[in-house]
């Protein structure tokens, strides 16, 4: 019963092992029954090394309740220096078929949505992301008040690696 418990132990220590991808900042917040319009998911984290790159991601978890095949972002990175960089972001959520994208068995996926590439953090200091919904229904100007479906949003910020 012992070698059983160390074996599985030990796979245990491997897998997380295995599945640090050099990430230096991890986030996750949940956004409850529904995502409101423009209701910002913040991320707040101070900056790594300023010489090195590092790619981000937005992490997402949806459920069955999420009504569409592709999610539409507003992404802002905050600078310590006053500077914004804004970005609309496009996702495909699900495959023509309806299958659902991502990670996971139960009817929770999880989404690792690539956000910017070798990305440099010039400047010492607080850095902020805020993420918001940019819904809306086609022929539709106004947005979608409350965004069903998406249950949390992460943000993940890792190291290059340049093998």
């Amino acid at each position: 019963m012992g070698n059983i418990f160390r074996l599985f132990f030990g796979l245990g220590i491997l897998l997380l092992w295995s599945c640090d991808h050099g990430s230096v900042y991890s986030g996750y917040q949940s956004v409850n029954d529904s995502w409101g319009k423009g209701q910002s998911v913040d991320f707040t984290f101070q900056s790594p090394d300023t010489l090195k790159a590092y790619n981000m991601f937005i992490n997402l978890r949806n459920d069955n309740d999420y009504p569409f095949s592709n999610l539409f972002l507003i992404v802002k990175l905050n600078f310590p220096d006053g500077r914004i960089i804004a970005d609309t972001l496009q996702y495909e959520m699900a495959k023509p078929d309806g299958e659902w994208l991502g990670s996971g068995f139960t009817d929770l996926k999880e989404n690792k949505l690539w956000y910017k590439e070798n990305v440099v953090f010039p400047v010492s200091g607080t850095y902020t992301v805020g993420i918001e919904h940019a819904m809306r229904k086609v022929g539709e100007e106004q947005g979608i008040a409350d965004l069903k479906g998406i249950t949390d949003v992460g943000l993940e910020i890792e190291k290059v690696n340049k093998e």
